[in-house]
């Protein structure tokens, strides 16, 4: 009986060890189960322009909200981009660091955008398990969102008249 019992016992930590190992072996992202936010780019395009979003991890439910002012999570300060329209961009679970808190993102934190609909972005959040971007505009933005796979990206696109 006591042979079995060791048997048992040394499986459990065998299965421990293994499971410890593929956990410290694994991404961030994995690790913790939370989708990480790695950059943001843009470019315009004859009838839109686009932001996209990278992400390491399966893309999280994403929330795209018109809001009359850009503030930073936290502080409550006002985001510093020029326009009179703005968009909240906010990812949940997500985040711009990994598990030992070291910042992963590295695209801009603000940049002003002299595109036809873009004309600024902002990453003003990375908090409690929430990324948050701001985008500005000088016009009343209408906009189409997508998931775009291998890598894995959140896309928004804003239509405009064809400029080409």
């Amino acid at each position: 009986m006591q042979h079995v019992r060791r048997r048992q016992v040394t499986a459990l930590l065998a299965g421990a060890l293994l499971a410890a190992g593929v956990a410290l072996a694994a991404p961030a992202s994995a690790a913790t189960g939370t989708t990480l936010v790695t950059n943001a780019r843009w470019g315009g395009h004859c009838t839109y322009d686009r932001l996209v979003i990278d992400l390491q991890g399966t893309a999280p439910p994403v929330t795209v909200t018109p809001v009359s002012q850009l503030v930073y999570d936290g502080s409550g300060k006002p985001v510093p981009l020029p326009g009179k329209y703005f968009l909240e961009i906010r990812l949940h679970p997500a985040a711009a660091h990994n598990a030992a808190g070291q910042n992963v993102y590295v695209g801009p934190k603000l940049h002003q955008i002299a595109l036809s609909k873009l004309k600024g972005i902002a990453l003003t959040g990375d908090f409690e398990g929430y990324v948050t971007f701001g985008a500005a505009f000088d016009t009343p933005p209408t906009y189409n969102t997508s998931v775009l796979h291998a890598p894995e990206r959140f896309v928004v696109d804003f239509p405009h008249p064809a400029t080409c």
